[in-house]
């Protein structure tokens, strides 16, 4: 058994030694501004070169919106920021029909949606009404008004942001929208080193604010996706990914499991972390790294384990521990 990819002519186009090295181009960059926390920026990375969503949870002052900002900025990405408030309506996200005083119809005015990398900072802060106009543009790409299709543009990233220790004034996402956030990402603390470099580097920029430099542009992220495309998985890895999925369904603890789309995202970041390191092909590690950020907010946990403050993501540790991984070899 190999989880070498097969031996036959690859088609020409972009390697994945070209979606390494831009990566780490990248990362560097990134962490001019964002201090000790490279493998959740690697993780950032690999959702958007898997085309996915990307949800940042964490307590307040952690870099969250710092790491969106900056991650559109490296990668030459048109940026927008959205405010999410108790009051922001569905038009203030998408856009709306504006009277055209010259020609006195009405028209379409695109709004802070149409962008490449858009930030929903603290989107549970906003109704379940205008969280659904968020979803038309996750899940196809698009926004309808007055019966149009409004297409989005390609890349397209949503990176939202909610802090999980404040519920007043709060709208739980729905776990229609949660699916459709291909990974769920927190940062965490730095450690009292990291800490000091924040400090140390504040000091002697004399600036709030760090200029980081663009290492990739729309279409050279779209280049590396499509090397991406091409990193194989065998039959034993992606049945791997299947029992993982699986498991989740049957645990005790679980009402509702990981959804196929739930595999599908597992299976993508998978790849692009193959892809990362320059390989060409998935090992069982890289489901490991990609499995809980992946299915962790898929999972709808029974009333007893909330009680027991059990997260979706010790349910995905539990089933990795349980599920036996395929023994990876390379010729």
């Amino acid at each position: 058994m190999t989880d070498r990819a097969p031996d036959h002519p690859s088609p020409d186009g972009p390697s994945v030694t070209a979606v390494r090295d831009a990566a780490e181009a990248i990362l560097a960059e990134l962490e001019r501004a964002i201090v000790g926390k490279r493998e959740p920026l690697k993780l950032l990375l690999a959702g958007m070169l898997a085309d996915g969503h990307l949800l940042l949870e964490d307590n307040p002052g952690l870099a969250k919106t710092l790491a969106a900002r900056s991650l559109a900025t490296v990668c030459g990405l048109k940026f927008s920021r959205i405010q999410f408030t108790p009051d922001l309506l569905p038009s203030d996200v998408t856009g709306s029909a504006m009277l055209d005083r010259t020609t006195g119809q009405l028209r379409f005015q695109p709004g802070p949606l149409f962008a490449q990398v858009v930030l929903a900072d603290e989107v549970n802060r906003t109704p379940p009404k205008t969280q659904a106009a968020l979803l038309e543009a996750m899940q196809e790409r698009q926004v309808t008004l007055d019966g149009i299709s409004h297409p989005l543009g390609a890349p397209f990233i949503v990176i939202a942001t909610q802090n999980p220790i404040e519920h007043e004034g709060t709208y739980p996402l729905p776990e229609a929208q949660l699916d459709r956030f291909m990974l769920r990402i927190s940062l965490g603390y730095p450690n009292a080193d990291d800490e000091w470099q924040v400090l140390a580097r504040r000091l002697e920029r004399q600036s709030e604010n760090v200029a980081l430099r663009p290492m990739l542009d729309a279409d050279g992220l779209l280049v590396l996706r499509a090397a991406v495309e091409k990193v194989h998985v065998s039959e034993p890895v992606g049945r791997y990914v299947v029992d993982i999925v699986r498991a989740t369904r049957k645990h005790p603890q679980v009402e509702v499991g990981a959804s196929p789309r739930g595999a599908l995202a597992l299976m993508a970041v998978s790849r692009a972390l193959a892809a990362l390191d320059g390989r060409d092909f998935v090992r069982p590690d890289d489901v490991k790294q990609a499995a809980r950020p992946t299915l962790g907010h898929r999972l709808v946990l029974r009333s007893e384990a909330w009680v027991r403050r059990v997260r979706g993501d010790d349910i995905v540790a539990a089933v990795l521990e349980s599920v036996p991984a395929p023994v990876s070899v390379r010729e």
